[in-house]
């Protein structure tokens, strides 16, 4: 019997280096939240996203970034359904899904704040964050103010909810549709440029709300310009040229990448 014992652990056990990539293999199967493998999108004599691989594991923020032109809005599009991919398979927690239209991505649990505010400046910050999702012909108005205040205060927003969009600043109607995304309870929540135009302090401001989300153990893909920013706060970054992804990792290690330094945090690297 000792015999036949030593001959299975021989031949049964993977040597240590193996089974520390089986071991890694399975961690990232398990936390992965969403795997693109192969993406592709054709426009007439381009090739908008030529194979894109990534994996975002679960309650971390992944930054994607890129220079214009480089596929980022392209695929964006096609993970909220306003594109179809044409190539390549897109899961979520190890299960295929198809995205064809905005539904099916808010079926798939991706919710999305885009750099233009698509919100209602003559309603209240409540009605604005709740408009479309209340059922029935009559709205519960205390019952809704409350629940505005709560998701109002657990980002630290500084707006009433019965206070008119339109009073307040750039920076917190950003906020306010950042928060808006959030409510619909999403696995993935992306954000497209929600820095743009703003100044230093009020970018600040939106990136305390970003680590706030984190800290609600959301999952965040955040499409930011602002690379010094967005590699600061990112778990784990990619960089998007010509439709694939060419360099990946921590984003802390990104921002000291003499290549990276050079082709996006300009003066701020020096």
């Amino acid at each position: 019997m000792a015999a036949c014992g030593t001959a299975y652990m021989e031949h049964s056990v993977y040597p240590r280096r193996t089974q520390r990539a089986i071991m890694e293999a399975n961690t990232m199967q398990e936390t992965a939240l969403l795997e693109l493998r192969g993406i592709c999108k054709f426009f007439p004599g381009v090739r908008a996203l030529d194979g894109v691989d990534f994996t975002l594991r679960k309650g971390e923020i992944h930054a994607l970034m890129g220079e214009n032109g480089a596929g980022k809005s392209t695929l964006i599009k096609v993970l909220t359904g306003v594109y179809s991919k044409d190539e390549g398979t897109i899961s979520m927690e190890g299960t295929p899904v198809q995205i064809r239209t905005t539904q099916d991505a808010l079926k798939a649990g991706i919710s999305t704040v885009y750099q233009e505010i698509t919100l209602c400046p003559n309603l209240t910050v409540a009605e604005n964050l709740y408009i479309g999702r209340t059922k029935g012909a009559f709205t519960n108005w205390r019952k809704m103010n409350a629940g505005a205040k709560k998701i109002l205060e657990s980002l630290g927003i500084p707006a009433a909810p019965t206070q008119q969009l339109s009073s307040c600043s750039i920076a917190v109607q950003q906020m306010v549709a950042i928060a808006r995304g959030l409510m619909l309870s999403p696995k993935l929540l992306m954000m497209d440029e929600p820095s743009l135009g703003l100044a230093p302090l009020l970018v600040n401001t939106i990136f305390d709300t970003i680590r706030e989300i984190k800290a609600m153990g959301k999952t965040i893909l955040l499409v930011e310009q602002n690379a010094l920013k967005a590699l600061s706060v990112a778990d784990n970054a990619y960089v998007l040229e010509q439709g694939r992804i060419t360099k990946s990792g921590p984003g802390k290690e990104l921002l000291k990448d003499p290549a990276i330094a050079e082709a996006y945090l300009g003066k701020a690297a020096r």
